[in-house]
């Protein structure tokens, strides 16, 4: 069963999606690409919970990795693209280019462009964290304000946090 909630977070409003046991969407509100489905809303899930307490923790600056289940979908590049983004470490940073030789073919970096883009779970599957090849803040489908928060967010600095975006 598809089912959405919504929460509260510094970079605006998150919209959750879940199939079954798994999160399959993290979406900021607006969202360059919104999802296609997400079903009735509700409240007081478990996985939800999970999630936000999570992502709490995340914007906190007391959490680097994740650990809920994860079901993104879409197709088989985006896919690879998008395991290999759960192993950039928290505050590291990786070029469109270096993935797609990661991947087998330097020619790739503009299609995983498109598969960073299309990320269905921000923030959790870190696309934040890929830089243009010269560290510029490319495209991000939340916005670059959210994007160069994140980053900053996982910036060694912690004597000044991070000012919310907007």
């Amino acid at each position: 069963m598809t089912r959405h909630t919504v929460i509260d977070s510094p970079v605006g409003p998150l919209m959750l999606v879940a199939d079954a046991e798994s999160l399959s969407g993290c979406y900021f509100t607006p969202h360059q690409y919104p999802p296609d489905r997400i079903g009735e809303r509700v409240a007081g899930d478990a996985l939800f919970g999970s999630a936000a307490s999570q992502l709490g923790e995340y914007f906190a600056g007391e959490r680097t990795a994740f650990d809920f289940p994860l079901a993104p979908t879409g197709p088989d590049l985006h896919e690879r693209v998008w395991r290999r983004l759960v192993e950039i470490p928290y505050g590291g940073r990786i070029t469109y280019g270096e993935l797609a030789v990661e991947l087998g073919d330097r020619a790739l970096a503009q299609s995983v462009g498109q598969a960073v883009g299309h990320n269905p779970i921000s923030i959790i599957i870190p696309c934040h964290r890929v830089v243009g090849a010269d560290g510029s803040m490319t495209g991000f489908a939340g916005g670059i304000p959210r994007k160069r928060y994140l980053l900053d967010l996982e910036g060694k600095d912690t004597l000044f946090p991070p000012s919310p975006p907007g």
